[in-house]
């Protein structure tokens, strides 16, 4: 194989113009085939949303050695990446541009903020409903052009230059090995108690008791799911998976593979009102005035209207806040069943062809069989919908925690050329407590560095937190913190956070 050409900026524009998918890996032009596109385990947004752009930290903070040892075949060329580093452009799908049967199709009107103001900062591009004037020839490279940001180009790369060196330290420490005694140990060992003692209390007809139990057991079994999800455990995808498909739909009713695509979404544009799915929550939550303008979302792929039944329910969000925790999870359901019958005829979807989507459909169904089961043998309906509510309300705690970790932070678009780290420290708080309770949060309660390592297991969590704490200090950014129940009366600990945080729930 020869050494790749030096691409020049505008080449690499008017290759994306064109439609190819070209992210920029250290100085490498990496070309995604439209078949890798497809069959990406993590989602095609995970990279349409790198288009153009350097994501060397993404990229190598999600994959192994050997995955981006694969990666680099791809290789079109290289680029100059001197000084400040690569200019990154404007992804496609940031401005409304999708591909469609080869050719480009505007799935929405992006919206340039005018000003620079505190919910509008110039940099900004939120996407709305398409008009009738909107473009349809495809994007230019004006469109490719970045807009006006406060962010420095030099301190950006000086970021991103310490978040790969606090890397390699993560990775010398041996924080990516995975503790399958001391930290999965206790943890198998409660799955097992908390699922026998509910089997226990539903022989002797203690109801409640067994809802409650239940909804620990679930409540507790996400937080392995998560791992595996993000292949932390074993490292292997295959396995990875085969493990998340029983836990997460067997015994959960979820689908992992929904999870997997709507959490690495989540990771790699947190807290963007378009592109992320975890806070496009009308009618019934707005945490930025930004949702009142009916915003397009990207993942959705529909308009999140704010009509009068969202006008009505955000007026009084902030006493509607826990009544929707608590019945969160059957949204999950919902939005795991929709998952699964929209790829019930796309493409195959990663390692092994298709296996995985008929594993979560035959396990999804056993589930509901062993669940309507327990429902159907308690004698009365009063008690069968005490039963079904109560063992969901259990795992409330958990959507709150997840909650608190990011809704308090900014919304704002900062545009591509924020670093990752910069913009993970940006968007996210760590739900601080106790080491000895911490297995009640899973150790995900520790967001902020989840966000920078997302393959990190989580039992490696504190002691890798330490070290990030020392780079965001190093660095000049803001690690923000709070407990649990300070998090639901105020904001973060630092002065700066609490300057900057809004409130949990806004109110308009």
């Amino acid at each position: 194989m020869g050494v790749p050409a030096p691409l020049t900026r505008e080449q690499v524009a008017e290759r994306i113009i064109a439609g190819d998918n070209l992210i920029i890996l250290r100085n490498k032009v990496i070309r995604v085939p439209p078949s890798w596109l497809a069959t990406h385990p993590g989602g095609p947004l995970a990279i349409l949303h790198f288009v153009g752009r350097d994501a060397t930290d993404e990229v190598e903070a999600f994959h192994s050695g050997p995955t981006l040892e694969r990666i680099a075949k791809y290789t079109i060329g290289t680029v100059d990446i001197s000084g400040n580093g690569w200019e990154s452009f404007v992804p496609p799908v940031m401005s409304g541009w999708v591909r469609r049967m080869g050719s480009w199709y505007n799935e929405a009107e992006a919206v340039r903020s005018n000003g620079d103001s505190k919910h509008s900062p110039a940099s900004q591009i939120l996407l709305v409903e398409r008009s009738e004037t909107s473009p349809t020839s495809g994007p230019t490279l004006e469109t490719l052009q970045p807009p006006p940001t406060s962010i420095n180009p030099k301190i950006s790369a000086q970021h991103s230059a310490a978040y790969k060196a606090l890397h390699k330290r993560i990775v010398d420490a041996g924080l990516y090995q995975c503790r399958y005694l001391t930290g999965y140990g206790p943890e198998i060992a409660r799955y097992i108690l908390l699922a026998v003692f509910s089997a226990i209390a539903y022989q002797h007809k203690w109801y409640i008791t067994s809802a409650v139990l239940l909804g620990l057991f679930w409540h507790q079994l996400t937080f392995a799911a998560h791992d595996l999800g993000h292949v932390g455990v074993t490292h292997d995808w295959t396995k990875d998976r085969l493990l998340a498909i029983f836990i997460a739909d067997l015994c959960g009713g979820l689908s992992i593979g929904w999870w997997v695509d709507n959490h690495n979404t989540h990771h790699l544009v947190t807290n963007h009102p378009v592109h992320d799915p975890d806070i496009q929550h009308l009618p019934f939550f707005a945490i930025s005035p930004v949702f009142l303008g009916s915003l397009w979302s990207s993942y959705y792929k529909r308009v999140m209207a704010f009509d009068a039944f969202a006008k009505f329910f955000i007026s009084i969000q902030h006493k509607l806040f826990y009544i929707v925790m608590m019945f969160a999870r059957f949204n999950l359901y919902v939005l795991s069943y929709t998952y699964l019958a929209k790829h019930a005829f796309q493409p195959k979807r990663a390692v092994g062809g298709r296996w995985w989507w008929w594993s979560e459909v035959i396990c999804l169904g056993l589930f509901f069989y062993w669940y309507s089961s327990v429902l159907m043998g308690i004698p009365s309906l009063k008690m069968r919908l005490a039963y079904l509510a109560v063992s969901h309300i259990v795992t409330s705690p958990l959507h709150i925690q997840i909650v608190l970790s990011h809704f308090s932070r900014s919304t704002d678009d900062l545009g591509p050329a924020e670093s990752f780290p910069a913009r993970q420290l940006r968007t996210t708080v760590d739900v601080i407590c106790s080491p000895a309770i911490e297995f009640i949060h899973g150790g995900l309660h520790l967001q902020v560095t989840h966000h920078l390592f997302p393959r990190l297991p989580r039992h490696n969590l504190r002691a890798a937190s330490k070290l990030v704490k020392e780079f965001a200090k190093e660095n000049g950014l803001e690690y923000a913190e709070f407990g649990f129940i300070e998090g639901q009366r105020g904001g973060p600990r630092s002065v700066k956070a609490r300057s900057q945080t809004k409130s949990r729930l806004l109110v308009w």
